[in-house]
């Protein structure tokens, strides 16, 4: 594993255990050169699964392109990086237990906003106006005002 500080390729593990979700492995290093120690994470590599997109093309799914999306809507909003990576989780092992292996986006989508609804309502919204293609601001004011009735 290559040290993130120096660069150089040999580090000993110093501690493993399973994450709190069990899907991952964390494991605490020390480097060999620089003695700075770092956390990296085991996890299986991913998923055999394809996505369906709205436009009938299939792509694999993607846990990093998940997360930039999430990343996106919560962007200065008081949701953790640690509460994002255990929605994801939630996502993938929910995909995992599906019998099929193509889902569609939409599928995907609605599983991350309706967590995204618990967690933090600003963060639903933005999340809400790229994933349900809002166009107007009519279509912010019907999507509030279901919140807010909801509430």
């Amino acid at each position: 594993m290559k040290c993130p500080y120096c660069g150089h390729a040999d580090s000993n593990v110093i501690d493993s255990r399973v994450g709190d979700d069990q899907t991952a492995v964390r494991r605490r290093r020390v480097c060999t050169a620089c003695d700075k120690r770092f956390t990296t994470y085991e996890r299986i590599e991913g998923i055999d699964l394809k996505v369906i997109k709205k436009s009938g093309e299939k792509e694999d799914f993607s846990r990093d392109k998940l997360r930039r999306g999430i990343i996106k809507a919560t962007w200065k909003r008081p949701v953790s990086m640690a509460e994002i990576d255990a929605l994801i989780d939630e996502v993938e092992r929910r995909l995992r237990q599906k019998q099929s292996s193509e889902v569609k986006s939409w599928e995907i989508g609605n599983m991350v906003i309706n967590r995204l609804r618990e967690m933090d309502k600003l963060s639903y919204l933005l999340f809400a106006s790229v994933y349900r293609d809002f166009n107007s601001l009519e279509d912010f004011k019907n999507e509030l005002d279901k919140l807010i009735e909801d509430n």
